[in-house]
């Protein structure tokens, strides 16, 4: 059985999540499935009506291996905390003292794309919220 998790990420701007996600995870758009050439082509052929590309973005990690991520325009708002949330690992700690280093490059570099700082909670991880207020850690990866 060939299963795989594909998180959904319902949003008010589509566009403006995609670019926020491809910059903290590294991630890059995903080609529409073959043989569809265009993301248009591929929902008309499920008979979707077609929309702006506003509407949805489809990303993967570079190398294909991470799971897939949809972002969704929804009409709806973010009106309570997240039940499921990513956490964003960054590579390379040795030290408590580097890891907690690192989680705040981490969060520096993700606060220049958009984010949000909420809390710093253990010091080696930050507890951030994405443009649109979801909410994500940022912390280290598995020590070595």
């Amino acid at each position: 059985m060939d299963i795989a998790l594909d998180p959904t990420l319902d949003c008010a701007n589509a566009v403006v999540m995609a670019a926020f996600c491809k910059t903290a995870l590294g991630y890059v758009d995903q080609p529409p499935p073959a043989p569809s050439k265009t993301r248009a082509e591929w929902l008309a052929s499920f008979g979707e009506p077609e929309g702006p590309e506003a509407d949805g973005a489809w990303l993967r990690s570079p190398d294909g291996t991470g799971p897939r991520l949809s972002i969704l325009r929804v009409p709806e708002p973010k009106t309570a905390k997240n039940r499921l949330h990513i956490d964003i690992r960054v590579p390379g700690h040795r030290t408590d003292v580097e890891r907690g280093a690192r989680a705040r490059a981490g969060a520096d570099r993700l606060r220049a794309a958009g984010a949000t700082a909420l809390d710093t909670a253990d010091g080696h991880h930050v507890v951030m919220a994405d443009p649109e207020g979801n909410e994500f850690c940022v912390g280290p990866g598995p020590r070595p």
